[in-house]
C-alpha cells in the first residue's frame, strides 16, 4: 500500500492518504513519547554521558527515575500535546506528498522505475516528501522541543503561551530555528527510510514470506519498517543532535538546571564547538533511545498505514455495487 501500485484495484484518494497518515502519526507518537523526551534531553546535556563525570543524566534507566522523580511522571510525556499535532501534520503532509509523487513517477515516467526500481523510487520520493513535511510542521517541532527541554518551574505554561512568548521574544523567525539542519536530516532519513522500507518489504516476500506464508502481514509491515528506521536514523544521527541544539537557542533561561549552556551563531559553528568541547561523541548523544524510538516509530508507522489504508480499500469496496 506505501506508494502508488498500478496492480491495486482501488486507488485511495489524497485525502485518505492524507487521513491514514495522520492515524498512524498519532497513533506513533502516543506510544514513543517518553524515549522522544529522553533522546531530547541527552542531545541538549553539553556534560559527557558518563557516570564518572557525574553529569545530569548519563542512562536511560537513570534519566528516566531523574525525570520522574524531579518532575513526576507526566514529564515522560512532556510537549506531547504539540508532539501530536506535529506527528499527524507530519504524517498528513508525508504521505499525501509521498503518494502524489509515486503516481506521477508511474504516469510520466517509465514502468520500470515503479516495478523494478521501485526501492529507487521510493528514494528520491521519500527524501522529496520528507522534505516537504520537515519544513511545513517545524514552528511546532521548535515548540515541542522547547516543552521536553524546559525544567523546573515552567517557563511556558501552555500552547498559547509558549506560542506567544516565542512571537514576542523572537518574532516569525523563533518558530524558524533550526530548519536548515531539520531539512538536512529529514530529507536524506526519510529517503532511506521509504527506500529501504520498499527494498526490505521486497527481500521479505522473496524469502521469509515464501518460507512461512502464514505470518500476518502486519508483522511483515513492522519488521520491514523498524529495520528501515533504524538504519535510517543512524544514517543522519548528529545532525539531528545539531538540530535539537539550535531549537533551544533563545530558551536558555529554562535550560538552567540541567548544567552548562552555550549560544551558537549557525549550524556550522554548533557543530564545531560542540565538536570541540564535546568530542566526537556529541553526534551521538542519546543514540539509544533516538534508534529505539525511531525503530519503533517506522515500524508503527507503516504497520499502521498500510492497515489504514487496507480498511479504506475495503471501504471503498462495499461501496461498490456487487458484479451480477
Amino acid at each position: 500500500m506505501v506508494g502508488y501500485d498500478p496492480k491495486d484495484k482501488v486507488h485511495l484518494s489524497a485525502t485518505e492518504h492524507a487521513c491514514a497518515g495522520a492515524v498512524s502519526g498519532a497513533l506513533s507518537r502516543a506510544i514513543i513519547q517518553p524515549l522522544d523526551v529522553l533522546k531530547i534531553r541527552f542531545q541538549l546535556q553539553v556534560e559527557p554521558l558518563n557516570k564518572a563525570a557525574d553529569p545530569k543524566y548519563y542512562g536511560m534507566l537513570q534519566a528516566s527515575r531523574k525525570i520522574i522523580g524531579e518532575e513526576g511522571i507526566k514529564a515522560m510525556w512532556k510537549g506531547h500535546i504539540p508532539a501530536q499535532i506535529l506527528s499527524i501534520a507530519y504524517g498528513v503532509a508525508q504521505y499525501g506528498s509521498f503518494e502524489f509523487l509515486t503516481q506521477k513517477v508511474w504516469h510520466y515516467l517509465p514502468e520500470t522505475l515503479t516495478t523494478t526500481y521501485r526501492p529507487i523510487t521510493h528514494t528520491i520520493c521519500g527524501g522529496l516528501s520528507g522534505c516537504m513535511g520537515a519544513a511545513f510542521v517545524h514552528p511546532v517541532d521548535v515548540i515541542r522541543t522547547r516543552f521536553v527541554a524546559q525544567g523546573e518551574p515552567k517557563v511556558y505554561k501552555n500552547l498559547i503561551h509558549a506560542i506567544q512568548s516565542i512571537m514576542v521574544k523572537d518574532g516569525i523567525q523563533g518558530y524558524y530555528r533550526g530548519l536548515v539542519p531539520a531539512v538536512s536530516l529529514v530529507g536524506p532519513q526519510m529517503a532511506a527510510q521509504f527506500g529501504l522500507y520498499a527494498f526490505f518489504s521486497r527481500m521479505w516476500d522473496n524469502s521469509v514470506k515464501k518460507l512461512v506464508p502464514a505470518i500476518p502481514s502486519s508483522v511483515d509491515h513492522f519488521i520491514c519498517g523498524s529495520g528501515a528506521g533504524f538504519f535510517a536514523k543512524l544514517f543522519v544521527y548528529p545532525l539531528d543532535v545539531v538540530k535539537k541544539r539550535l531549537q533551544v537557542q533563545g530558551f536558555e533561561e529554562a535550560r538552567q538546571s540541567f548544567g552548562v549552556v552555550r549560544k551558537y551563531n549557525g549550524i556550522f559553528h554548533c557543530f564545531f564547538v560542540s565538536l570541540r568541547d564535546e568530542g566526537v561523541q556529541f553526534m551521538f548523544k542519546g543514540l539509544s533511545p533516538s534508534l529505539l524510538k525511531s525503530s519503533a516509530v517506522a515500524g508503527i508507522n507503516f504497520c499502521v498505514y498500510e492497515y489504514c489504508c487496507l480498511i479504506l480499500v475495503h471501504y471503498r469496496k462495499s461501496l461498490q455495487p456487487e458484479d451480477r
